[in-house]
């Protein structure tokens, strides 16, 4: 009796640490039915830094939120730190959301912070870039940033727990559906926010997640205009790495390690994907009910 005892504890000490081992990209919730904390692991970064069960209750600018979302111009998230004068690098695993809307559960990003935007929505995935004042986030004001992601090294994603929904993927606006491939770059007052159509079979290569040091530019290349907000539909991007040489040839870009040291040429330069039915906006009419900085 006593050796079935321990074989079943065993059992399900095991199945527990399956459990809580599974990627955070494989984790699939309902937006009406998330958990207090999708991350339920102890490993090497410690637990959780926030929450995902978010509400009026949770609104505020001290929010720990860690559920975004990116719906339109007048209604996405960015991924910033909790604390003020923090550098990306050093706190993408604690990162919380800051949003442009209220009613979110989350942080709000300050009045006037963003000083351009564009909104793009393409066949294969929905993407808001810009402009912002990054110190109203807590970053450092020249901090050069980094990227957030569902994976990271032990692939429970930057930050841990973090997801992210959308209600453009579908005409239903009510119905928001888990992106299961994203990625934030923020830092240099520069950021972006992308994420793929999880019906898409190519989601994964749009919403790469290995080219970190090479930023914005090179990962969602897009009309990046101070002064400009503005919603556009477009035509998607090659695969971020990827390129076609000079000779006609389509080239796939190797990001060196960091221990290399700074990287001062890449061999290309990312295609601008094409813009069409734009419509322009004004920051003050369509960021209401935003705290000041």
């Amino acid at each position: 009796m006593a050796s079935r005892t321990l074989a079943v504890a065993i059992a399900a000490y095991a199945a527990g640490a399956l459990a809580q081992s599974t990627p955070l990209y494989q984790k699939h919730f309902e937006w009406n039915a998330l958990p207090y904390k999708v991350d339920t692991d102890t490993g090497e970064r410690g637990t959780q830094f926030g929450y995902n069960l978010c509400n009026s209750t949770t609104e505020n600018q001290k929010s720990l939120c860690q559920t975004a979302v990116v719906n339109s111009i007048d209604d996405f998230c960015l991924w910033g730190p909790p604390e003020p004068n923090s550098v990306v690098g050093n706190t993408e695993g604690e990162a919380v959301a800051w949003c442009t809307k209220p009613g979110r559960g989350t942080r709000l990003i300050p009045a006037g912070a963003l000083t351009g935007v564009q909104f793009m929505k393409t066949p294969d995935y929905v993407q808001v870039v810009g402009f912002i004042d990054q110190a109203n986030v807590n970053m450092q004001f020249d901090d050069g940033g980094g990227e957030m992601d569902p994976h990271g090294a032990d692939q429970r994603g930057n930050p841990l727990g973090g997801l992210v929904f959308s209600n453009a993927f579908g005409t239903d606006k009510t119905k928001f559906t888990q992106v299961i491939e994203w990625h934030n770059f923020m830092g240099g007052g520069v950021f972006c926010m992308k994420t793929c159509d999880p019906a898409g079979p190519n989601a994964a290569h749009f919403c790469e997640h290995v080219f970190d040091r090479i930023g914005c530019q090179y990962n969602a290349p897009a009309a990046y205009v101070k002064g400009v907000f503005e919603s556009c539909e477009g035509e998607s991007q090659d695969y971020p790495g990827v390129y076609t040489d000079a000779a006609g040839a389509v080239q796939t870009y190797t990001q060196p390690p960091e221990s290399l040291g700074v990287i001062s040429t890449i061999p290309y330069t990312a295609r601008v994907p094409k813009s069409s039915n734009c419509v322009a906006a004004t920051s003050s009419a369509i960021y209401t009910g935003l705290p000041t900085g």
